[in-house]
């Protein structure tokens, strides 16, 4: 089970220099990685609630500026639970969403649901059961896998739905 004992907005960056974005933003927040695998690293900010995720990626997804810093969004919740409840109230809403239940993906073993905003920004809500799982894969760049739509492509790896 996860070790956090409240929700926190997580913000996933593609990112193509690892070392100096974990460098950037270990002086930014103040913390040091929770967590470093290759070509992956998170952070755990107490202040204000954060997890902030950097996917190490190539120069032509991420190019400058904002337009290919964004990887994705999340929601961590505490449990399994806060996923199925945030499952219902998408259903409830009308909203589009996929699961991706006991999926292995930034190196973690977790339980999520998806959906995309109007825009197509991909969101997750997710609980992480197990930080070092046996067969752990790695972050990916979700929006080179995940179509706006919500659909899944062919071939799609870690962090997004399991066919």
């Amino acid at each position: 089970m996860t070790t956090t004992s409240s929700s926190r907005v997580q913000l996933a960056l593609n990112v193509t220099d690892l070392e100096a974005s974990i460098a950037f933003y270990s002086a930014m927040f103040g913390v040091e990685p929770a967590k470093r695998r290759p070509g992956y690293a998170n952070f755990a900010v107490a202040e204000p609630p954060l997890k902030l995720v950097l996917i190490e990626t190539t120069d032509d997804v991420r190019g400058s500026g904002t337009a290919g810093a964004l990887n994705h969004l999340g929601v961590e919740v505490p449990s399994v639970e806060g996923v199925a409840a945030s499952r219902e109230r998408f259903a409830q809403a009308g909203l589009a969403a996929f699961d991706e239940n006991d999926t292995t993906c930034c190196y973690a073993l977790q339980d999520k649901v998806w959906v995309h905003d109007p825009a197509g920004a991909p969101w997750e809500v997710y609980t992480v059961k197990d930080e070092n799982p046996a067969g752990a894969r790695p972050a990916t760049a979700s929006l080179e896998v995940l179509d706006v739509s919500g659909r899944q492509p062919d071939g799609a790896a870690c962090c997004t739905a399991s066919a």
